[in-house]
């Protein structure tokens, strides 16, 4: 596979895995390639943890699916991202950011246009809409062979500093290296990131995962070898476009967009 392919076909895997187990030799590949990332120094500020015992990854899964339960529940997930979300192709072909909802379930459906009202929240809460995503949640993450743990080394990780910024951008680096290298694998990735909605639940997967004191754990994605045919999964959502160059992209100083490229600019995908 050309480099310019994995770029493009880069994508995050909102649906089932395969049951099949990552192998070691895909494990240390990704690892590898993660690991070749710049870092201020070469600090090499991150580590990793690897997870593929099926307890450890269920329990995972329960707190993921309790996690999305409680912030939906709660309305705090739609107060933060609300202006990411889109309900229909004009609204994103106009903004060209954020997150296409043009597949929802069934039950869901009703809410679109109420979705971040207290009245939409409160029927939503009525009618166990947030237990229902929860659990779809859970099992998703269930079903995975593999979870990957990322840390920062807390003594370059410091937040108030420079270093901290550098840490960040080395793992965001290195991170980014590997997601590249699971299209080439035939794999998927995704950010398991409910839990951290919910700050004392995850505290539960530091603990679980035994994450030492001199280390910040970042991140946790869930990973595996996708289907080669798959319905599109009951929560699901479009995100290939991408605004164009003339909304971000300039020519010698900010006062002077970038014309001319529109035309050219390749759909993106998350």
């Amino acid at each position: 596979m050309e480099f310019l392919d994995a770029v493009f076909n880069r994508r995050t895997t909102n649906g089932p895995f395969r049951p099949d187990p990552v192998s070691p030799e895909h494990q240390q590949l990704l690892i590898r390639a993660a690991t070749a990332a710049p870092s201020q120094f070469n600090s090499q500020p991150w580590r990793f943890v690897l997870v593929e015992d099926r307890e450890t990854i269920g329990t995972i899964a329960r707190i993921s699916g309790e996690s999305m339960t409680e912030v939906m529940g709660a309305g705090t997930f739609f107060d933060r991202y609300k202006k990411y979300f889109r309900f229909s192709q004009k609204e994103m072909d106009t903004l060209r950011s954020g997150m296409l909802f043009d597949r929802l379930p069934a039950l869901l459906r009703p809410f679109t246009s109420r979705a971040f009202t207290p009245s939409g929240q409160k029927l939503m809460n009525r009618l166990r809409v947030p237990q229902t995503l929860g659990e779809e949640n859970r099992k998703l993450v269930a079903g995975s062979p593999l979870l990957l743990g990322v840390m920062l080394e807390r003594g370059e990780y410091r937040p108030e500093e420079l270093s901290g910024f550098y840490s960040v951008f080395s793992m965001g680096a290195a991170m980014e290296n590997l997601w590249l290298t699971t299209v080439e694998l035939g794999m998927g990735i995704q950010f398991v990131s409910f839990p951290m909605e919910a700050p004392h639940q995850w505290a539960r997967i530091v603990e679980l995962l035994d994450v030492p004191e001199d280390l910040e754990l970042m991140a946790v994605y869930r990973l595996g070898y996708v289907p080669e045919s798959t319905h599109r999964p009951a929560i699901d959502w479009s995100s290939r476009e991408r605004k164009h160059p003339s909304q971000f992209v300039f020519r010698e100083t900010c006062a002077t967009p970038q014309l001319g490229w529109d035309e050219d600019s390749r759909p993106g995908t998350t």
